[in-house]
């Protein structure tokens, strides 16, 4: 008996490793923005030395950055480096109703970079230990799996926050935020993104 639950709870496991280590491709080519759709009268988004930069413009009227592919079950990854201004930014998962936070947020007023925020629900869970984890001035990682509605993120290799979403859509594009109605830079590098099985 006590071998058939180890022999499930190691398959458990290495099922576990094989979801995180899923093989990741790149989704942003260091170039320009092929992959991606471009915001009609693009002023925000540019690529410089392999890194994509998102600028608030003079209006401060925000703007997501989408791929043009769908996904469902799938994680992505990428380096961000928060630059001038209160930068308040995110990866949207399928949806705008569903986004994990990098920077400050504007209805608490502080940063909750790794936790996911739900429309309706506001952020139900915070990421844990950021304040010893994220670099401020510096790149970080950031990696996001979102198998169904069950979201888990790691920071520098670290996992933060796990959380079940009950509003998940099935099946949408990763986009890139850029939010309205702040002055604001934020960096983004080595963006790869990987389907579950």
């Amino acid at each position: 008996m006590t071998s058939k639950i180890s022999y499930v709870l190691l398959l458990f496991l290495s099922l576990q490793g094989f979801s995180q280590n899923v093989k990741l491709k790149k989704a942003f080519n260091g170039k320009d923005l092929k992959g991606w759709v471009i915001p009609d009268g693009n002023l925000w988004w540019t690529v410089n030395n392999k890194i994509l930069e998102a600028n608030s413009d003079p209006t401060k009227k925000g703007t997501i950055l989408w791929t043009e592919k769908s996904y469902t079950n799938f994680v992505v990854e990428l380096d961000f480096l928060m630059g001038e201004g209160r930068v308040d930014s995110g990866v949207f998962l399928r949806t705008e109703k569903q986004q994990i936070q990098i920077g400050e947020s504007g209805s608490l007023k502080r940063d909750m970079t790794g936790s996911p925020y739900i429309p309706g629900k506001g952020y139900p869970v915070e990421a844990e230990r950021m304040k010893e984890i994220l670099k401020l001035k510096d790149w970080n990682t950031i990696k996001i799996k979102a198998n169904g509605g069950e979201y888990t993120v790691w920071m520098n290799g670290e996992e933060v926050m796990n959380y079940d979403s009950d509003t998940v859509i099935e099946n949408g594009p990763i986009g890139l935020q850029l939010h309205p109605g702040r002055d604001m830079h934020i960096s983004f590098r080595n963006i790869k993104i990987g389907k579950l099985k």
